[in-house]
């Protein structure tokens, strides 16, 4: 553990001083004040640096957190998090706002609840007289630690400020009885919208809303600890795509995508054309279609979107996971790019299936374009990432070419496929044998120069 300073200290969030306390092994940190705590951590960390006292010059710096061991950009070791882990309840005034909670009626008032020695566990036993422990390891709330209540089960809908809540009635529907998840706990197991977890759950505080999760017991079925040690994503293993991504809309640019350049689950697309050849429309074809796709998870992101553009992905319905405006750096575009693929990283990593769509790649540099289009992966009897992003050129390295003839989509006033040079490698892996020989001859005769009707004539005459 590094040795921190008592100004690194003091600009750290308390959520995080919990996290060191408990490292540290310091009983009731958290009835401890803010100033306090800090004391504590300083006299009890590794070199006893006394309170008010500067830790060694090297690690003035330090940040404030666990020490976590990176394995192949999966970031955080996802042990079980739990109560005394630093995971604060959620307040009215908490990690989620009040846009992002869904509004529900004030839970009803819970008191005499809570009183050492009276309280009662919805179970019908009676918490232990020794200290206001109940039989579950847990105390009251005089007592400092969490009783637990039921343990559950359920889908995790991360919201936008990094805290979560687990869906008991399904992906996509709110409930009164949802659990809230905290955002240190989505942190420290790297949770994404759509994993399974399951932990013990404790009732709501006075000043609460939902009930919340002491800590993440498994993910996906497996044990949090084990799912921390898998294997990285880059030494996953890696197939061409076999499974395609069947269009269900009646549209002329989908049906020639279809026919001369088919994508799968883990392919790695881009989409090529010159100014005013449609990619952002193709874009748009593409993941309506993913986002219909059952058990794909999508994530648009707008890296460098011209506003016009950015209300046509709203018009669509498509609302982007995250966002870099045209205005916006470089720097901006690269990390709303990261964070999408990250994601859908960790998605594929455990199993599922995610896809990401960039809007688009002209503005990052050659190789972070290069990195968002190579993260994406089709796992032999495991998950997939397939990433479809816009470029004014090949990147390089991918598992499909969709080219846009500019001059045919400028007079049909919508996107029209390049048919001399879309392709899609080892396409007999992804449609069958039949359908790649037919489709390998009309990408050819697109390739052949057309006869003149002469030409064709003499042919004939012979």
């Amino acid at each position: 553990m590094s040795v921190f300073t008592r100004d690194a200290l003091e600009g750290s969030p308390l959520a995080d001083l919990h996290a060191i306390a408990s490292e540290l092994g310091i009983d009731g940190f958290r009835r401890l004040r803010k100033d306090d705590l800090i004391g504590v951590i300083l006299e009890r960390q590794p070199g006893g640096v006394p309170a008010g006292d500067e830790a060694p010059e090297a690690d003035s710096d330090a940040p404030p957190a666990r020490a976590r061991r990176s394995r192949g950009g999966r970031g955080r070791s996802r042990s079980a998090v739990d109560a005394d882990g630093g995971d604060d309840a959620p307040a009215e005034a908490d990690e989620a706002s009040d846009e992002e909670r869904e509004p529900a009626p004030r839970s009803r008032s819970r008191r005499g609840e809570g009183r050492r020695g009276e309280g009662r566990r919805r179970d019908g036993e009676r918490r232990d007289d020794d200290g206001g422990r109940d039989r579950d390891g847990g105390r009251d709330r005089d007592g400092g630690r969490d009783e637990v209540d039921r343990t559950i089960e359920g889908v995790v809908d991360v919201l936008a400020n990094g805290s979560a809540f687990i869906r008991v009635g399904g992906a996509g529907t709110t409930s009164d009885d949802d659990v809230y998840v905290s955002a240190p706990q989505v942190r420290r197991c790297e949770l994404v919208s759509g994993d399974t977890i399951a932990g013990p759950v404790r009732r709501p505080r006075r000043s609460e809303r939902y009930a919340s999760l002491i800590r993440v017991e498994t993910i996906n079925g497996g044990a949090a600890d084990e799912v921390a040690v898998g294997t990285p994503y880059e030494e996953l293993p890696a197939a061409f795509p076999g499974t395609p991504i069947a269009f269900k809309a009646k549209d002329a640019t989908l049906k020639q995508i279809a026919d001369l350049a088919p994508i799968g689950r883990g392919s790695r697309v881009s989409v090529v054309g010159p100014h005013g050849s449609g990619r952002s429309t193709t874009l748009r074809l593409l993941a309506i279609e993913l986002a219909a796709e059952e058990g794909v998870e999508l994530a648009v992101v707008l890296a460098g979107s011209r506003p016009e553009e950015a209300a046509e992905w709203a018009a669509a319905e498509l609302t982007p996971a995250a966002t870099a405006s045209l205005a916006s750096s470089s720097e901006a575009q690269l990390q709303a790019v990261e964070r999408a693929i990250d994601t859908g990283r960790r998605v594929a990593a455990r199993g599922g299936h995610a896809a990401v769509v960039i809007d688009a790649l002209d503005n990052l540099p050659a190789g972070a374009a290069r990195r968002a289009l190579a993260a994406a992966r089709n796992v032999p009897a495991g998950g997939t990432l397939t990433v479809i992003a816009a470029a004014r050129e090949q990147v390089g390295g991918e598992t499909t070419v969709i080219a846009l003839d500019g001059a045919a989509s400028y007079a049909e006033r919508r996107p029209v496929l390049d048919r001399a040079h879309s392709a899609t490698m080892r396409l007999e892996l992804l449609v069958g044998a039949r359908k790649a020989t037919t489709i390998v001859k009309n990408r050819t005769k697109a390739a052949t120069p057309a006869k003149s009707k002469a030409a064709a004539a003499a042919d004939d005459a012979e």
